[in-house]
């Protein structure tokens, strides 16, 4: 018999060498059939669009790039996780030392709101405070509370330890939150106390959160806080022992993170959101039985002011407005809260006014905001604005652009030269127009409420998640200022002068 001859040498092999050809000829087999497998047989027939058969290398090509297709498909659906709905939402949770916000409500009785009370009894049902006993049936069950309007960073940090993006792994997180019960801390020595004292806590906290790790990322960009007053008593702009509030917004560290609090300052890294209201509801359901409530109420008075006078700040529209009001007969209802006449921290009290009122007045108080315009939005009570200052430079997160479409504007630049009847610019406003703004008021207040820390807002975000949300939007534009190059810190907390005046919004005077 012929020997067989070596592919590799040439030469005659011998015969019991023949179980190496086994070896060898079963993988040359396994080819050939998978390049027939691999082959595109249809290209073998000419169909009406085709011109002729591709060429046998073409469709090897086509077929191994098909191959590769399913190969690199069947790896993204092993690999890639599904979409992460949380992406661009992480938030990173400080664990601070408890001195800056559990010991200070441990030692709530030291601390006063500006009257004889302690704040004690506010920080119940995550800072709600006590539930309110409605025998008039005027509110909801178990939805209303007498919340203290300065427990904004209790709340806040009891919805944020129940927000759904939050994130254990830092390197993750979009943004870091400081829960640092700033306003609690130093109303423990507004009155009484030297600056070294009002300001001890604000260096203790920049010294810790340098330390850390996350503040590296974007020397602090990243970081936000959340403050129960207004941005004011935070900007003390002297240490001279007789000017008001603390430093910690003009320490270097504290410039480089963003502040959300009651009312903004004039500086871009302050931010403005809605006072604590005493609504909390605990379900989508309730808002719209509240709402609902809301638009049937028939509403016996043209306007309302709650509010006491200002005689003190000789620039306060308050005097001129209680005057009309009284001069008014039965077209406006003063709810006096001068001197303790009336309980005006009871929302019962209010809501009976609000409720059956066309308009509300919202002018100034003992800064430019006051709670007031969101309980006439929760009463859906039209707010009348006499400042841009109350609302238009400040609640952009939670406000309509358009300020005409829910609010009426009658701008006071000099209390001694104003001659207008608040009454009669008021009757002027048709009932259709009055129907429009007082839906949109209606509308607004998902927006405006904190909602329980359990409430799932099935698409109706309450005032903690606009405020996230509108944080984590300013963040973004700062992380993508530095991916290009340049610095994120220029115009960060630059000073806007121009932020109060009246000029931006002359074509929002009623006409």
């Amino acid at each position: 018999m012929e020997k067989p001859i070596s592919v590799v040498t040439g030469k005659f092999r011998s015969s019991n060498n023949n179980h190496s050809n086994v070896w060898f000829v079963v993988p040359l087999f396994i080819l050939l059939c998978f390049i027939l497998l691999c082959f595109d047989y249809s290209a073998l027939y000419i169909t009406d669009t085709d011109e002729a058969a591709p060429s046998f290398s073409d469709t090897t090509q086509n077929s191994v790039s098909r191959e590769s297709t399913k190969d690199v498909n069947l790896s993204r659906l092993l690999d890639d996780p599904l979409p992460d709905s949380c992406s661009g939402r992480y938030i990173y949770l400080y664990d601070l030392p408890s001195r800056f916000n559990s010991d200070l409500l441990e030692s709530c009785s030291l601390i006063t709101r500006g009257t004889e009370n302690n704040i004690c009894p506010y920080l119940e049902n995550f800072g709600f405070g006590p539930e309110i006993q409605d025998p008039d049936n005027i509110l909801l069950k178990q939805s209303w509370f007498v919340t203290n309007q300065f427990m904004l960073e209790v709340i806040f940090h009891n919805k944020m330890k129940k927000y759904t993006c939050l994130t254990h792994n830092s390197s993750l997180a979009s943004a870091v939150f400081i829960p640092f019960y700033a306003g609690i801390d130093m109303s423990r020595y507004l009155w009484g106390f030297n600056i070294t004292v009002r300001d001890s806590s604000s260096h203790e906290l920049m010294d810790w959160l340098v330390k850390q790790r996350e503040w590296s990322r974007m020397s602090g960009r990243d970081h936000f806080f959340v403050a129960g007053r207004i941005a004011w008593d935070f900007r003390r702009q002297t240490d001279n022992e007789s000017d008001w509030g603390s430093k910690l917004r003009f320490l270097p560290e504290s410039q480089n993170m963003s502040m959300m609090s009651i009312e903004s300052s004039s500086w871009n890294n302050d931010y403005a959101i809605p006072y604590p209201t005493c609504f909390h509801p605990s379900s989508v359901d309730e808002i719209s039985e509240w709402q609902d409530r809301t638009r049937s109420q028939k509403r016996r008075y043209l306007f309302a002011f709650a509010g006491a006078p200002r005689p003190e700040y000789k620039d306060s529209v308050r005097g001129i407005i209680i005057d009309e009001c009284l001069e008014s007969d039965d077209q406006c209802y003063l709810l006096d809260c001068n001197y303790g006449k009336v309980n005006c921290d009871n929302p019962v009290n209010v809501m009976k006014v609000f409720r059956n009122s066309v308009f509300c007045l919202q002018p100034p108080g003992d800064s430019y905001t006051r709670r007031s315009m969101f309980d006439s939005i929760l009463a859906g009570c039209i707010p009348v604005f006499f400042h841009p200052g109350t609302a238009y430079a400040q609640y952009k997160w939670h406000l309509p652009k358009n300020h005409n479409s829910y609010s009426v504007y009658l701008p006071v630049k000099d209390v001694k030269e104003w001659d207008m009847k608040i009454k009669e610019r008021l009757l002027e406003i048709s009932e259709e127009r009055v129907v429009k703004l007082r839906e949109e008021v209606i509308k607004l207040i998902p927006s405006v409420v904190y909602a329980n820390p359990s409430y799932g807002s099935e698409g109706s975000e309450d005032a903690f998640e606009l405020a996230v949300k509108g944080m984590l939007e300013k963040i973004e534009e700062v992380r993508e200022v530095m991916r290009q190059g340049k610095d994120g810190g220029e115009g960060f907390d630059d000073r806007d002068d121009y932020k109060y005046t009246f000029a931006p919004y002359e074509a929002q005077v009623l006409t």
